[in-house]
């Protein structure tokens, strides 16, 4: 019906206002809100379902929109201040990411059982709880959801991103708004349980895998890069490359198309020359023929060339071990010349005997392309919610 832009006091950020019959919909670079103008917290709507009034037509307005929708960082919780910080990352934005999850949670109605059954006033307390061992992820980005649902909710933890965790700890608390916690919490929880299974799974493969480095792949769930690796970093890994933009791996197809290893390596170094740019290179290699001609390339070039895959060199057995003869001739043939990776075959078995091959890096797929979730949950002090329905005669 009317709305009206203005800025958020004592911030350059811009808040969009819209009164739509009995409810307010807020949208800021601090978090979502919906609630009556009784304060009553109904869950979140999706922003975009929202039909602009012909009055939001004037520049001011269009550039409060924007503003609302760009990269944002929340009051009381920066990179910075996190146990363990995410990747840098050029264009992703990492609190887009919990918008996007909020709101197709939320649909155009939010959260109706909320609405439904929990009295509007009801403020709780609940506990997260680990419901088996592993390593805890995930607990900076779960309080940036909370705080991207209601700003007024905190959020206490006993344990930080990295720590283990035993079945039936309470490492956390969150109080605040009944309506509030319970929107935002199976988003924190789908972001903490996977975090923590690639975490607990990447400090098993990393200290078995020593004096070799644990690497993930870009094998991550769609949208989910940046939160998938910054799992990885969690548990004690090392990322690869973010994404297409931040390294050269020349792989098989880009090998085949070149019309081979040679002629993809020359026109690799012909183009950061002619681009100048600096930035790593790597290419792969399946046989000891080829690694064998990626040395006499180097040998004979001046080439940006720093690291050999050593791609499917760990031979599975029929008695389920495996032979790592020929990743150790491929390491010897490479002599230190480059960085080297072995890649294929890597198991939670297997890691240990290729991390004693001399590899420097040993990358895996199956950190988060096949994760299995750490069990978490929240749970409401049933107690306290009851005391203050008793007190608010809605119990």
């Amino acid at each position: 019906e009317k709305g009206i832009a203005q800025p958020v006091p004592n911030s350059e950020n811009w808040v969009l206002h819209i009164s739509v019959t009995s409810k307010v919909i807020s949208e800021s670079s601090l978090g979502y809100k919906s609630l009556t103008q009784r304060h009553f917290m109904s869950g979140i709507l999706s922003f975009s379902s929202i039909v602009l009034p012909d009055w939001c037509s004037t520049s001011s307005c269009r550039r409060g929109v924007r503003m609302a929708a760009a990269h944002t960082t929340h009051a009381g919780l920066s990179f910075e201040a996190m146990a363990i910080k995410p990747p840098s990352h050029p264009t992703y934005d990492l609190n887009g990411i919990i918008k996007l999850a909020l709101a197709e949670d939320a649909g155009n109605r939010g959260d109706v059982t909320c609405m439904a059954t929990i009295p509007v006033d009801m403020e709780v307390e609940a506990c997260f709880l680990a419901k088996e061992d592993g390593i805890i992820a995930g607990i900076a980005l779960a309080e940036m959801v909370f705080q991207e649902v209601d700003p007024s909710l905190k959020v206490e933890w006993s344990r930080k991103d990295g720590d283990f965790v035993c079945k039936g700890l309470q490492f956390g608390k969150v109080y605040g708004r009944a309506h509030s916690i319970v929107v935002a919490e199976r988003i924190a929880l789908n972001f903490m349980q996977r975090m923590s299974g690639i975490a607990t799974l990447t400090k098993a493969m990393a200290d078995a895998a020593y004096p070799a480095y644990i690497l993930e792949t870009r094998k991550t769930a769609p949208g989910l890069r940046l939160v998938d690796k910054w799992a990885v970093l969690i548990g004690g890994g090392r990322n690869h490359r973010l994404g297409l933009f931040d390294m050269v791996l020349i792989k098989d197809n880009h090998i085949s198309i070149a019309g081979g290893i040679s002629n993809a390596l020359s026109s690799v170094d012909q183009y950061l020359e002619r681009e100048n740019l600096q930035m790593e290179v790597e290419v792969e290699t399946r046989t000891l023929v080829e690694v064998k001609e990626v040395l006499q390339y180097a040998s004979q070039m001046k080439t940006s060339l720093t690291r050999i895959m050593l791609d499917n060199m760990v031979i599975p057995l029929p008695n389920g071990d495996v032979d790592m003869s020929m990743l150790k001739e491929a390491v010897e043939l490479i002599n230190g010349k480059f960085e080297t990776e072995a890649s294929g075959n890597v198991t939670l078995k297997t890691v240990h005997k290729i991390g004693q091959t001399g590899v420097t890096y040993i990358s895996s797929g199956a950190l988060t392309h096949s994760v299995t979730a750490l069990d978490i949950s929240l749970k409401i002090d049933t107690e306290l919610a009851l005391e203050v329905g008793r007190r608010t005669k809605r119990a």
